[in-house]
């Protein structure tokens, strides 16, 4: 894990009037961003740069000994990776035009408000993280490396695309965006939010909160607190969710679920760190680092009207899509040996084994509820083990309750009916016949030849299928 604590990156402010330079860096501290460094002489600027590293800096033109310009022009030559903010009195349109050809990130013309400074900084802050994540993906992708493996130990896989899913997690970690982690229920969500937090360098706590189902009045509290006296019986003022993550880590569960209103305050939270405890006026500041997560379709929460778009695009910096099972079957026989491991020490028996069919049963299975639900297939199944191997009732069972139930025809991408796309396979309407011979076909073909499977898949009992099988061979 890493050790150091997550920071936003130095700023470097060069100018030769002193009284700049101590305004600047009390609104820059006041705004949130505590490593700040100043320097009155323009020639001590580039030993520094030699020496330690700098992620932004703030530069005057107008400086004797070695000029603002003449500066800008070296470190957009050799610091490629440090965003430049011109900061000086002249406004003449060439000296804008020179300033930024050579490289600058932002011009800005004295005298800056705080807020103008802030803004640009925090800009060029986000701009240095964002060019840097890139180039360690891009390092992560190219070598298939993983720098802590150890953080991803509660998450069992061996799937590719879950590898390439740590390597991002690794570096994104340490942003100081938010997270938001994307799949559907079961897939374990909470387990990366937790292994994002363990590479992050917190030192606060993981704290976690589940926004489904919460009106606004229970997520301001339960997130903000409130002050003594906000409401009836609010006898004593608590602190909410948000205070007890500071230094640390707020995951926050099903937001897709969010009414308008906590939406608009989750909004503000995540863009300027600050919130209102319930009944108070006065604004408190966070440093927690945020994770999000959702099973919901957030674009199509929009189209609905559901969901603000301001706040989704807030959140889609950092996005970490969790495949289903479906996806990562080979991971079955992973998770498997994990989970009969798992509930055999709960029992306090021995592992039982489980014969090779298993893996090809559930092969053939669609698993609606993720890994989640496959734990507890095997919790169910190995409880009720008799005997040193699993037995495949109780899987059958569990695969035969879900798809009793009735599906309801897809419609294609064109838009045709049943009848149509029953058409296109045949090249007319099937007979009963033919549509039978294609099942069996497909159910045989997806378990690999095992009859029982097949059977289960199909809803019948595989003396049924055996003789319908003998009947389509004579």
């Amino acid at each position: 894990m890493r050790t150091s604590s997550r920071t936003q990156g130095s700023v470097l402010l060069v100018d030769d009037e002193e009284q700049i330079l101590v305004t600047g860096r009390l609104n820059l501290e006041i705004g949130g961003i505590s490593e700040v460094l100043t320097l009155s002489d323009s020639r001590e600027v580039l030993p520094l740069l030699a020496a330690r590293p700098v992620s932004v800096m703030v530069l005057d033109l107008t400086m004797p000994h070695l000029s603002g310009m003449e500066l800008l022009a070296k470190i957009a030559r050799d610091y490629t990776h440090i965003p430049v903010i011109v900061m000086t009195a002249n406004d003449e349109i060439s000296t804008v035009v020179d300033c930024m050809k050579l490289g600058a990130f932002d011009y800005l013309v004295k005298p800056v408000s705080a807020r103008r400074l802030e803004t640009s900084v925090k800009k060029a802050l986000e701009h240095c993280a964002l060019s840097g994540e890139l180039s360690s993906l891009k390092h992560r992708l190219l070598t298939g490396s993983l720098d802590h493996p150890g953080a991803f130990a509660s998450i069992v896989t061996g799937n590719a695309k879950m590898r390439a899913l740590f390597q991002y997690a690794e570096v994104v970690a340490c942003s100081p965006q938010p997270i938001i982690i994307t799949g559907e229920t079961g897939v374990g969500k909470e387990l990366v939010a937790r292994a994002i937090h363990a590479l992050s360098g917190c030192k606060g706590d993981f704290v976690a909160l589940n926004a489904a189902g919460l009106d606004d009045a229970m997520f301001s509290d339960a997130l903000f607190g409130h002050k003594k006296g906000a409401y009836t019986g609010a006898d004593q003022a608590r602190e909410g969710l948000i205070a007890r993550a500071a230094g640390g880590t707020l995951f926050l569960d099903e937001i897709g679920d969010l009414n308008h209103m906590s939406q608009v305050k989750l909004l503000r939270l995540l863009q300027e760190k600050e919130y209102y405890p319930v009944g108070s006026d006065v604004t408190r500041k966070s440093d927690a680092h945020i994770v999000l997560a959702t099973n919901r379709d957030l674009q199509k929460r929009i189209e609905e009207g559901k969901f603000r778009n301001d706040l989704y695009y807030r959140l889609c910096g950092h996005q970490i899509q969790i495949p289903p099972l479906r996806e990562r079957k080979d991971d079955l026989p992973l998770l498997l040996e994990h989970f009969i491991r798992l509930m055999a020490a709960n029992l306090g028996i021995a592992p039982p084994s489980y014969p090779k069919e298993l893996v090809s049963l559930l092969d053939t299975y669609h698993f609606p509820g993720n890994v989640r639900e496959l734990q507890g297939m095997v919790n169910d199944a190995v409880a009720c083990s008799k005997s040193r191997i699993l037995s495949l009732e109780p899987f059958r069972r569990s695969i035969a309750i879900d798809q009793s139930q009735p599906v309801p025809m897809p419609a294609s991408a064109g838009g045709e009916s049943p009848q149509q796309m029953l058409e296109a396979i045949w090249g007319h309407f099937p007979t009963l016949d033919e549509a039978e011979d294609l099942l069996i076909g497909t159910a045989l073909q997806a378990a690999q030849g095992n009859q029982g499977i097949a059977a289960s898949m199909l809803g019948l009992k595989r003396q049924t299928l055996n003789m319908r099988l003998k009947t389509r061979k004579g």
